[in-house]
Formats: C-alpha cells, structure tokens, sequence
C-alpha cells in the first residue's frame, strides 16, 4: 500500500491536512488499541462518533484526546455522540453544537461543528451520526447540507458513520452534493463495518469540490496500524483521509 500524504503547509498557504472518522463506541472496548490507531494516522482532526455521552463523559474524551496528542474542539453528550477532535496545527475560530428534530422512539441525533484555520486555510468542519431509521436519515443528510452551506466558509468537510452504504438515499444525497473522498481517491481498505469481518462501508468523508483528495480509505496496513489493534478499538473501522485545502 502506498503512504498517504503528511501533512504540511505549501508555499501558497494551501494546506495538506489528515481527517481521520471513527466511531469509538464510547470508549466501551479497548482504549489503548483506540489510541495507538489514531496516534498512528496523525491526524490533524478527527470526527468522532459516539463519544462517551453519561458519567464523566467530559473526562473520558478529554483523556482520550490527551493521549492521542489531540485537544477537544466541540461536541460529546451536547451533540448526543458526535465530537470534533484536532491537533494544535489547527486554530479554531468557532464552534456549534446542533440537536436534530427528534423522532419519537429514536435516539436523538446531533452534529458537531466548527470553523478551523490550518495555516492559510479556513475550513468548516462537521461530524455527524445518522439516524437508523430510513426516512429520517434522508432527511437528517439534508439538514447536513443545509448546515455546511450556512457555516459561511469556502471550504468544508463532513464525516460519520451514515448507518447506510454508498448506494442508499441518503449516502447519494451527501455525494450529489460534495466529494465521497473515498469514490474520489480510493486508498486502504474499503469497508468499515465489522472490524471482524468488515463487508459493507457506512462510514465516509465527504469534501466541498475544490477540496483536492490526496487519498481515502480504512487505514489498514499503514505504518503503525495492526490488524489486532482495528478489531480490538471498537466496532467499526476507522476513515482515514489526505486532503489539500486551498488557501482561503
């Protein structure tokens, strides 16, 4: 497998960054493994689903963040399970947290959101968990582009696990109107879910189009990233993806 960009600032203020998606199931299985795989991908943010959510949930993911060598940018329990982790490459100018309409009888849905600057970049950025109710995921996966384009930046990426494959409504909905990263520039694995047997692929990253993808993909067989430590994190397998952002 080829390496994947690092990520660096070119001449003209453009930025190559890392986004990594993960579902940690919060942080019920092995932490550790969860740790060293995102230490592994480096990344400059993370979008987190299923953050810890009850007890303590503020230490919980402010301990994870420490050890990944990342900081807190927005979201947990406030957003019902999204978050938003980063590096300190990235400045962050703002944050929202957003509750969906709920649907009664179905856990509640949120986004996590920001607005970042990566050296001469400024980039919107939102992680989000989709409903496992059909209807209602179409509907939630407007309200995701509805967000992106009042955040009031040029750029943007969204990621999360979309509880649906490329195929289904609410999947095309979100790739009709930005980049799937991983259609674009196809890198390491393709599915996300189970890590066991992994054979469908419900967890993306999408770009707005002037957002060149370097690379996408399940980061497995990437320097540091075993085969033990995927299966033991959690229940799905991270998204691990290169973007060059221009400079704004």
């Amino acid at each position: 497998m080829s390496l994947l960009p690092n990520s660096r600032t070119e001449p003209d203020g453009s930025a190559v960054i890392r986004v990594l998606g993960y579902n940690i199931r919060s942080l019920r299985d092995d932490t550790d493994a969860l740790v060293r795989v995102i230490r592994a991908c480096e990344p400059d943010l993370v979008l987190v689903q299923e953050a810890p959510r009850f007890f303590r949930w503020r230490k919980k993911l402010a301990r994870l963040a420490l050890a990944s060598d990342l900081v807190i940018v927005t979201g947990g329990a406030t957003t019902t399970g999204p978050a938003i982790l980063s590096s300190l490459r990235v400045g962050v100018e703002r944050t929202e947290d957003i509750l969906l309409p709920p649907t009664p009888g179905l856990h509640r849905r949120g986004f996590a959101t920001a607005v970042v600057r990566v050296a001469g970049t400024r980039l919107g950025v939102l992680s989000c968990h989709l409903s496992l109710q059909k209807d209602e995921r179409h509907e939630q996966s407007g309200m995701l582009l509805d967000r992106l384009a009042g955040m009031g930046v040029e750029h943007a990426i969204a990621g999360g696990d979309l509880n649906e494959r490329p195929d289904g409504p609410a999947f095309r909905r979100l790739a009709d109107s930005l980049t799937d990263c991983r259609a674009a520039a196809p890198w390491g694995g393709e599915h996300t879910w189970t890590p066991g047997d992994p054979y469908q692929r419900i967890d993306a990253i999408f770009a707005t189009q002037d957002i060149e993808v370097l690379g996408c993909g399940v980061p497995s067989g990437h320097p540091g990233v075993s085969d033990a430590d995927l299966r033991a994190a959690t229940d799905h397998l991270p998204v691990l993806a290169a973007l060059r952002v221009p400079a704004s």
